[in-house]
């Protein structure tokens, strides 16, 4: 029950039974629980890590079980604090890569040089992509923003990916939250999932990229300008750096299966908090909704609904109570 805040099983139950009873050293916690000494002290070590377990003041007692709502509290900030960290992390990760990507952007199109090849035109992006894929050997990590994606895209995703799959490649994709709002793009990720392929969502991502097996990397040169064309890049460097990317991308991510609207512990979902901040910095309301994959009427519709569980009169009134409600 407690693993979203990062508690095994082991350190649950362990736990449990020290809130449950005063007594309890390893041997006495071992045996009332059924589990190895060795795996109740692991347990013990990790509640200790995590500011659930203190050492007692009372003579002749080791260790006592902090009261959940202080202990859970603490563990709940700490996540708020790891996730804070790694925005950061992909933050500045974005504009490292953003400048990688740009440097190829005066490449003479369709030619290859130092490890790198600009592609211009769909015919030159979709056979790259073909031959990129059917050489596809472990893994293929793809994010794949704009919400809902054509059915032209989607039929020429899913041969190559029932290809891949077939031959035991392991794919990991992230879409944008949004594209759970699309049925056609839905059903596509669900099938991937279905088949053994790994997919999650989150409300705003980085430019669309494809990583094969760790090697090759395939992303547009320029998101807003799709006449530059792709970069096809198997410099090691800069790989490594779209494979740093899409790992911070996907430590935020949220399952498929999980529902992504699901207000946390302040009461408000990420894909809110996201749509507060991005028109906080100023965004207009076309560009809050590009970025999340989603359409100005529904920028408009959850505004205004944030704003009624706020009991704002304007959205300045309500960029304050948001703020001071912690939740930007």
């Amino acid at each position: 029950m407690l693993e979203a805040l990062g508690l095994g099983v082991d350190e649950e139950f362990v736990y449990r039974e020290m809130l449950a009873s005063s007594a309890g050293g390893v041997e006495e916690l071992a045996g009332g629980l059924g589990m190895t000494e060795s795996r109740v002290r692991e347990a013990l070590d990790r509640l200790v890590d995590l500011g659930l377990l203190a050492p007692s003041r009372e003579a002749g007692r080791g260790l006592r079980a902090i009261s959940p709502d202080l202990g859970l509290e603490v563990m709940i900030r700490r996540q708020e604090e790891e996730l804070a960290r790694r925005q950061e992390e992909l933050a500045r990760s974005k504009v490292a890569v953003a400048r990688a990507v740009a440097a190829y952007a005066d490449l003479r199109p369709n030619t290859e040089t130092e490890q790198a090849e600009r592609l211009v035109g769909l015919d030159a992006i979709q056979d790259r992509l073909g031959r990129l894929t059917h050489e596809l050997s472990e893994e293929c990590l793809s994010i794949i923003p704009g919400g809902a994606q054509s059915q032209r895209s989607i039929d020429a995703s899913r041969p190559l990916d029932e290809a891949a799959m077939d031959r035991g490649v392991h794919l990991r994709a992230v879409y944008q939250d949004s594209a759970r709002n699309d049925a056609a793009t839905l059903a596509y990720a669900q099938w991937t999932t279905e088949r053994g392929g790994l997919v999650r969502t989150s409300p705003v991502l980085p430019p669309r990229m494809l990583i094969f097996d760790r090697r090759t990397a395939l992303v547009p040169i320029d998101p807003e300008n799709s006449k530059l064309g792709a970069l096809c890049t198997s410099a090691p460097g800069i790989v490594a750096s779209f494979v740093a990317l899409f790992h911070q991308t996907w430590e935020t991510a949220v399952p498929l299966g999980a529902d992504h609207r699901q207000p946390r512990e302040d009461g408000i979902s990420d894909n809110e908090r996201e749509l507060l901040r991005l028109l906080a910095a100023g965004l207009t309301d076309e560009a809050a909704g590009k970025r999340l994959g989603i359409s100005v009427r529904t920028v408009r519709r959850q505004m205004a609904a944030l704003m009624e569980r706020l009991n704002a009169t304007s959205r300045f009134e309500a960029g304050l109570k948001a703020a001071q409600s912690g939740w930007l």
